[in-house]
């Protein structure tokens, strides 16, 4: 029995990219299971995720042949493409501080096998979290940093992405401001969570803050990391609604849940290649 494929591309929106691929696929007796596509009228650009299977003696025994079959009409509409097996999750290496609430949640989902990624070490700039990430059995790395090691420690880092074979880095509340080399280092391989407050509440005690002005909304977003700091393109949001009645630990304990809900989808859609880079937005395939 075949396996599941996942086919992900963009390029620059032209006529016939849907009947070349499909067309493609029908040679090697690729069954399409699902598909979804998305035309950027503004860029230009085209983007198409597929599922498929194989149902047929043409179709190839490994992915390497299942690349090899997609090759031409990749080249003839210049695809940035990706396929690999829809079993093959992506590896990611998670960084976080003291706030235990992100990364809880995460090693929760992965642990219960409904997180589809593969976690390949925890990073940290406290050791207060160790016991919770031996508990469930990955490595810690435990890299203190301040003004003046910061680029030893951030090169280090980037070591550990490359050492376990991370595709993203993940930051769980990871409460230090990356450094110029690191983010350039992974554009479009580092995911960050913040509360919606942003721009309006930068820095210390934003719920404090928050709350002080009587706000009605608060949330979460969850991001691609860019040099702008907090601006990179939007995977996910989610909001709700407070009222008059929330005390300032109201407001954290609801944006703290709304952090990790906003976090896990992320980084589950991630895993599942549903998320493209437009430009500073995304298109994300739900």
């Amino acid at each position: 029995m075949s396996s599941d494929y996942i086919l992900t591309l963009a390029c620059q929106d032209r006529v016939g990219i849907v009947a070349a691929v499909s067309g493609a696929l029908a040679g090697i007796d690729g069954f399409i299971l699902d598909s979804q596509q998305y035309a950027d009228l503004e860029t230009g650009r085209f983007f198409l995720r597929i599922v498929f299977t194989g149902q047929g003696d043409r179709f190839p025994a490994s992915v390497e042949g299942v690349r090899a079959a997609l090759a031409e009409p990749a080249a003839r509409f210049g695809f940035d493409w990706h396929v690999a097996p829809a079993a093959e999750r992506p590896r990611m290496l998670i960084a976080v501080s003291k706030g235990s609430h992100c990364l809880n949640d995460l090693l929760h989902r992965w642990r219960t096998n409904t997180l589809p990624v593969e976690i390949v070490g925890i990073v940290s700039n406290h050791d207060s979290l160790r016991p919770l990430v031996e508990w469930h059995g990955l490595p810690w790395h435990h890299l203190p940093v301040d003004n003046s090691n910061r680029a030893e420690q951030e090169a280090a880092m980037l070591a550990l992405m490359d050492e376990s074979g991370a595709d993203y880095l993940v930051l769980a509340r990871y409460m230090q401001v990356l450094g110029e080399r690191l983010v350039a280092a992974l554009p479009g391989r580092c995911i960050n969570i913040h509360h919606s407050f942003l721009p309006g509440f930068k820095g210390a005690q934003p719920y404090h803050r928050a709350h002080a002005r009587g706000v009605k909304l608060i949330g979460a977003t969850a991001h691609f990391v860019t040099a702008d700091l907090d601006e990179g393109p939007i995977i996910e949001q989610a909001v709700e609604r407070v009222d008059h009645r929330a005390s300032v630990d109201d407001l954290i304990r609801i944006g703290r849940d709304i952090e990790a809900q906003v976090l896990a989808r992320a980084v589950a859609w991630v895993g599942e290649r549903r998320v493209f880079l437009n430009d500073n937005r995304t298109v994300v395939f739900r």
